[in-house]
Order: C-alpha cells, then structure tokens, then sequence
C-alpha cells in the first residue's frame, strides 16, 4: 500500500471491517428525496389526465365502483384515499390486500413504540456511555500478547469485578430484548386474532362455487370415473354432491388451442397489414394511444362513447380497399422439402385462414375423444358445510390416497399442470429446489464486488488509482461507498423476483395462488439468506481483500473470528439506512407512478399492430404479492434486529416512514390501480408471521452476540430461554392459528342475512336462482368474482372466435368457402 495515501486503510490495516469512516446518509436523503418527490409529482399531475391506467381497476372492476371518486385536484385525492377504512378494503379488495395492509399496520405499530424507547432510553444510555464503549476492554482478548498466566487468581478476579462493573449499563439490551420480543409477539397475536374472526365471519357469510368445491387428488384406478366420485363422496354421508370433474390428460387438445391462438395473432397482423395503418385516436383521458376491448356477445353494442369504443365502422372498413390506406395482400413464406431448404411465398391472408379452419376441425375432433383420466377431480358440494367436513376429514384409511384439499377458484387453476403426474412433480419441485441452491451460490459470489464498494480500502487493493481518485474527492466517494452499493443490490432486488416467478411457474403446482406463495417463500429465501445474511458477513469488510489473503491467519484465531462475526451487524447499520431510506422515499413513488408500465409502454406501442394487441397494451397491470411482500418483510426484520443496537433509532425512523409510505401507495394500487386475482384468502399472513418469528430470533441471537462480544457473558447466557421459548411460541402459534387460517370453522357458517360484514359496502347483487341465497342482497367480491364460472377446462368450452378486426368478420360465413388450401410444398389446392 503506498505510504501517505488512503490514510483510512493505513490507519485501518488491522480494522479490516472499515469502521472508522460513518456512511454518508444525508446524500442518501438527497437523493431519494429528489427522485420520491419527482415521482409523487409527477404522478399527481398524471393521475387525472390517464385515468386509464391510475384508475384501471376502478374503472373496470364492478366492486370498485362502490369506492369514492378521488378528486381530479393535485393534492385533493390523498384526504379521501386516506379515509377509506378497513371494511371498504375488504369488500371492494378482498382478504388478500386486507391482510396485505394490514401487516403494514402492525409493523408502523411495533415502530412506533420501539422508536419512543430508542430516543428516549437507548439513544441517552448509549451517548452517556460512550467513552467506555470506544475503549478497548480491561480483560485482554489475546493470550498471546499479554500472558495471564503471569498473573495471580486474585488480580484476574479483580479485573473480571472492575469490568462488570464497568459495563453494568449493558443490562438494558436484556431488558429491551425481553421487551420488543414480547411487543412483537403481543402484536402477532392480537393482529393473527383479529384477522382470523374477520376472515372467519367473511368465508362464513358467502357461498362461492369455491368454498363449496373440495379438491380429490390420489383417486385410484378403479375410482376414476365422475359417477363412481360422485357416489364414493354421496355414500359418506356428509351431504350431496352437484357436479365433479374428473381431471383428464387434456394436453394434445390444450397445446392444439395455443396453437390456434398463435396461428390467429398471424392472421389478424396480416389482414391489419392489408387493411392499411390508421391513426389511433388518443384519449387525455387515458394512455397515449388507446384501442377498444373485443366486440361483445351479438346484439351488445357496448357503450359507444366509451374510451374503447373507436374501431372503423363496416362503411369504413369496406371502403379501406379502395382508399389508399389499403395495402397489397402480404405474403408469408412456407418452407418445404427434405430438411426444410426450399421454401415458397403465399398469400398470407389466405395461408392463415387455411391453417386455422384446420386447427379448429382438429379441436372440435379432439373435444370429442374421450381422454385418459387422472388421479385429481374437483367436486363440487351443495354447501360449504359439506365441503369443509371434506377437507377437514381423513376420507380413506390407505395413505396417498382420496385426499381432500381446499380447491382454488375456477379461474385460478392452472389446467395444464393438473394432468401432470406425482412423480413429475415431485421431480419438478426438486429440481427447481436444485436450482434455487446454485443460483443462491452465484448471488453470494456476485455479492463480493458490491460489499468491496462499501469502502475504499478494498477498492484500493484492485484499482488503486480509483481508489486514490475517490479519496482526494469527497462527494464521489460517498456516491461510489454508500450509494452505488445500495442502488446496485436494489436493481438486484428488483431482477430477481422476475426469474423466481418464472421457476415458481415451472414446478408444477395447480393453481395461481400456490404459485404467489411460492414466489414470495422463494424471494424471501433469497432477499433473507442472500441479501441480508450473507452480504452483512460481506459487506463490512473493508480489507475484503486483505481479509482473504489473510484468512488462513484468521483460522487460527477463534477470537477474530467471533469479533469479525459479532460487529458485522453493527459496522452495516448505516447501509441498510440508507437501503431503506431509498425504498421508502426515493423508489415507493415510482411504484405509485407505475414507471415499469409507463418504460415499457412505448416499446410494447412499438410492436403493437393489431386491435387485439392495442387492448393488452391498456390492460391495468396485475398486483403480485410475490414481488413486494419479502422486501417488506425483510426491512421489517432489519428493524426489529437493529432495535437495541447502537443508533436503533436512525433504522426505527427510516423504517417507520418506509411502512408509513408504503401503506398508503399500496392501498392506492390495490383499490384503485392494479388488478390482483387469485383467490387465497388471505393465507400469506402466516407466511409473514412465521417469517417475522424466524427475524425475531436473529434479533435475540444478534443481542446476545453483542453482549459476548462486550464480555458481558452472563447477561449474554440470560438471553437463552428467550430463544427457546420464541421457538416454542413459534410452535405453538403453528398448531393453534393455522388451520383457522386455512379452514372454515363449522361454526363460522351462517346465513348471509345474518352476517354484520356482508352489510358493509358492496355491490348490490341480483337474483342467482338459488333456494336459500340472498336474492337481492349484497355480494361479497369472490362471489362476484365465480358468478357463472364452473370447474370446466376452458380448451373444452371455450368460443373458436373469428379474428378481431374492424367490428366485422373477416372470415366468411360458410365453412371453407373462401379459403385457399395449400399442400405441403406451398402449392395452392
């Protein structure tokens, strides 16, 4: 190392962890406050003029049109949004977003209270004994340096009384560890009670073709016909039986409709080719550039003067050929011939329409064949009460065997995936699992580089003119320290989710909703292990490369080993500061503004060409929990972590805001902006509390880790029995509160005339011709959800609709009239 410069590292050669230099926080403030505000200001100005995405579900979901209209003003939509109360939540969001806020709610409430002790107890206590937490212990730490062999039993004893004394302010991290573990267990509790009677009281006061269908898997061989289901489920007495669908291996007619849907998306570029561009007709009322949704069923015209309502007329189309905005017939080129070398053009028009008379002869052949069956069925009861004796019973004495599970929503089953075999997903889960190992190996090594940019001592040990760069300027060294690290493992963060969705999507798993639990127990695995655990043993050290070439001398002394391991925490408080403070303040806005969709919009505009392509382009974006829930989780356990420590009450605050903030943005998304349909009743919240349980004893370990590594053995020793007994409540929480969040008790049920919730405010419901039912109540949103839906494959029943083009079929009336065969070498029949 060059004398004279990075006096820090000289200074901190053997303070390999880099403490000596603070992180530069109020950059950090100025830039998330630049990047937040600009954001929120932004969106506030946008927000009334594209109603069409910042108002999509409102404008879209019947539900939603029981919330207030939020005023067109500035700033006048954030009072009213901030008034809407929990019971409108529910009834217009449903249980998944209710339990989604209200994890929000009980974080600001653990905050709260532990950020008044912080500032009034721990930050005090901390500053008054500052001095003897700078010096260095009275008890030597190396043996070597200073022999206590040397020294009599009675000086030794001596020292031990002086330091115990010297460190008796250290009792107050085993009261507060005792104190904020309590809090947050109190809070589990009460928040778990309180959702479970909500949710008990809802699923108790509606009736959905769901909550009455139980879900039939290791039929066996014998058993695998709907009949003998139907009369196997009737003779146990439990009640009757509506319909059962018996899963059959529909995979030939399934991968014959996606073909068809591709083959359509060809012939309608083609005819749009044809026909010629028009100009779209913007909307300040919506995106720049809007197009209608499908023509509804015959004789529905729709609302005319809507935003989607703007397609040519038949006058017009029928006078496109003759304007100049016809266009020549495109062609398509047909490859043939041994090996596919020779190829041909052809009338794409009519190659297509070909294609796809063909297609559909073949699926309406295959909907006839009768398919081989497989050991899943979904039968559905006359009432819920049935159903739930199902569930909730053993119904045949072999293991593996009829066993019944709740079922997902009809249009939350993923139809491919239930004629896989239990062997194939078995093996599908376990791979991915494999998967899952190697990439969390790649993310530690990609982690190394970004925790070497925390300081410029490492980066001096591999670019050392930058290193000297970054030293003689201030400013650029706490944007490459303090920053760039937080922007880079933030970019991480928002990569990541994206390829766990995709390998969640893989593994098999029969409906939506498990893979959105899938999704969020993989991205916690990954922002817990890899972004948190790993990169707190990364991120503080300074010397990373001296500590690695040093690391065989390390080995050999347990004492650095423990202390490197005991500081990491502590020495990074500063970074999850500022990771925080730009998830709360800087990237929360962006998410109110949907910058994503808004980015990606003009290059799906670029790509778009047909109708159909223009509808998708407006669709209001889908609401994934898997991608925002384990951040949030995470940030709550780095405050719960950090409580005690040195500075709690920088992360409390950050925190505090963060989930202040971030109810408020996500309360908008889900009630006004974003769609979110799967149907699993709000079954993350026990995801999230066992979660929080797990950071709650990383808190209580990383406690204790501090007292020992400030000798305070004892107290250190005290904090054990919290530990197992936070493993024991853990256990017990698990046994007592999670079928009630799984399950519908018996008692729960009632008539919906009865129900206090299903007086909240709904949408006023119409008659549904069932004995018994409200006829002309109020419904809660599963039930408008599943009006009308059953438990049929769409490949099944769905329409063989015509092409979408210009309010007008484009293919003729009559069979094959009109429509150009060709051979396999491209000539025309």
């Amino acid at each position: 190392m060059i004398e004279g410069n990075n006096k820090s590292c000289n200074v901190g050669r053997d303070d390999i962890y880099g403490i000596s230099r603070p992180r530069d926080v109020r950059l950090q403030i100025y830039i998330s406050l630049t990047l937040g505000l600009g954001a929120f200001l932004t969106f506030c100005f946008l927000r009334p003029r594209w109603k069409g995405l910042y108002a999509a579900r409102k404008k879209q979901n019947d539900l939603a049109t029981a919330l207030p209209d939020l005023p067109d003003s500035f700033f006048g939509w954030i009072i009213p949004l901030w008034r809407i109360t929990d019971e409108e939540v529910l009834a217009s969001a449903g249980l998944d977003a209710y339990v989604y806020l209200a994890f929000f709610k009980m974080a600001m409430k653990f905050l709260l209270i532990t950020l008044f002790f912080a500032l009034a107890v721990i930050k005090p206590v901390h500053d008054t004994h500052q001095d003897k937490e700078d010096k260095k212990s009275p008890i030597p730490t190396d043996p070597s340096h200073d022999r206590i062999e040397a020294r009599s039993r009675s000086t030794f004893s001596t020292l031990v009384f002086e330091y115990e004394h010297y460190t008796d302010y250290l009792w107050m991290y085993l009261v507060f560890v005792y104190l904020f573990t309590a809090l947050i267990l109190y809070l589990i509790v009460t928040e778990t009670r309180r959702i479970i009677e909500i949710r008990q009281e809802y699923l108790g006061s509606q009736t959905t073709i769901t909550d009455r269908t139980i879900r039939l898997s290791g039929i066996p061989v014998g058993l695998r016909s709907e009949d003998k289901i139907k009369d196997f489920i009737m003779d146990l007495g439990i009640g009757k039986v509506d319909s059962v669908t018996l899963c059959k291996n529909w995979k030939d007619l399934d991968n014959k409709v996606i073909e068809r849907h591709a083959i359509l998306r060809k012939l309608e570029e083609a005819w749009t080719v044809h026909l010629g561009s028009r100009r779209v007709e913007r909307s300040l009322e919506t995106l720049p550039v809007v197009q209608p949704h499908p023509p509804g069923p015959a004789g529905d015209s729709g609302n005319e003067d809507s935003e989607a309502s703007h397609l040519l007329s038949d006058v017009d189309r029928d006078a496109a050929y003759a304007t100049p905005y016809a266009q020549r017939r495109p062609t398509a080129k047909i490859w043939y011939g041994r090996f596919k070398l020779r190829y041909k053009n052809v009338d794409a028009i009519d190659y297509y329409e070909e294609q796809l008379r063909r297609v559909d002869d073949e699926i309406r052949s295959l909907r006839k064949k009768d398919f081989e069956p497989t050991p899943l069925a979904f039968v559905t009861m006359d009432t819920v009460a049935s159903a739930q004796m199902a569930i909730q019973a053993l119904l045949d004495p072999s293991p593996l065997q009829l066993l019944a599970n709740n079922s997902p929503a009809p249009s939350d089953v993923v139809w491919s995936n239930t004629y896989l075999s239990r062997t194939q997903r078995i093996f599908r889960s376990w791979s991915i699992t494999v998967v899952i190992g190697i990439l969390s190996i790649f993310w530690t090594v990609l982690l190394v580089p970004i925790a070497g940019a925390l300081n410029t001592c490492s980066i001096h040990e591999v670019f050392p003119r930058l290193a000297r760069a970054l030293e003689s300027h201030e400013i650029l060294r706490s944007l490459v320290n303090t920053q760039l690290p937080t922007f880079a493992l933030t970019l991480i963060n928002v990569a990541v989710p994206f390829l766990y969705d995709w390998l969640a999507n893989r593994q098999g798993m029969i409906s939506q909703g498990d893979v959105e639990l899938s999704v969020i127990s993989k991205n916690f695995f990954f922002t817990f292990f890899n972004f948190f655990i790993l990169f707190t043993i990364l991120g503080t050290a300074s010397g990373l490369v001296a500590m690695l070439d040093r690391f065989a001398e390390k080995l050999t002394s347990a004492t650095q080993i423990a202390y490197a391991l005991a500081t990491s925490l502590s020495d990074l408080l500063g970074f999850y500061t500022n990771f925080i403070i730009l998830q709360g303040f800087g990237l929360f806005p962006f998410r109110l503004m949907e910058f994503g969709a808004l980015s990606l919009y003009p290059i799906y505009l670029i790509g778009a060409k047909t109708p159909r392509d223009y509808a998708e382009l407006v669709q209001p974006p889908v609401f994934s929990y898997g991608f925002f829930l384990p951040q949030t989780i995470l940030i709550f356990i780095i405050c719960i972590v950090y409580s005690v420590l040195k500075d709690s009450w920088q992360v409390l605050f950050t925190g505090l805001a963060y989930f202040m903030i971030g109810h408020f943005v996500h309360k908008y998304q889900l009630l006004y902006a974003m769609e979110h349909r799967q149907h699993s009743t709000g079954r993350g919240w026990t995801m999230m509390c066992d979660r929080v349980i797990v950071g709650v004893v990383l808190f209580q370990i990383t406690v204790a880790g501090q007292l020992a590594l400030k000798k305070a053995f004892k107290r250190a020793v005290l904090v054990a029995p919290l530990v197992f007994g936070t493993l024991w409540f853990l256990y017990v929480f698990s046994r007592t509160y999670r079928p009630l969040m799984k399950f519908i008790a018996l008692r729960s049920l009632r008539n919906p005339e009865q129900s206090d919730l299903s007086c909240n405010v709904q949408e006023e419901a119409v008659a549904i011709g069932q004995e018994g039912r409200r006829m002309a109540g109020r419904l809660t949103l599963d039930e408008v959800r599943e009006r009308g839906l059953r438990f049929e494959n769409p490949s099944l029943v769905m329409p063989l609709d015509d092409v979408w083009l210009l309010n007008k079929r484009a293919r003729p009336q009559n069979g094959s009239e009109g429509y150009g065969a060709y051979s396999a070498n491209g000539d025309r029949e």
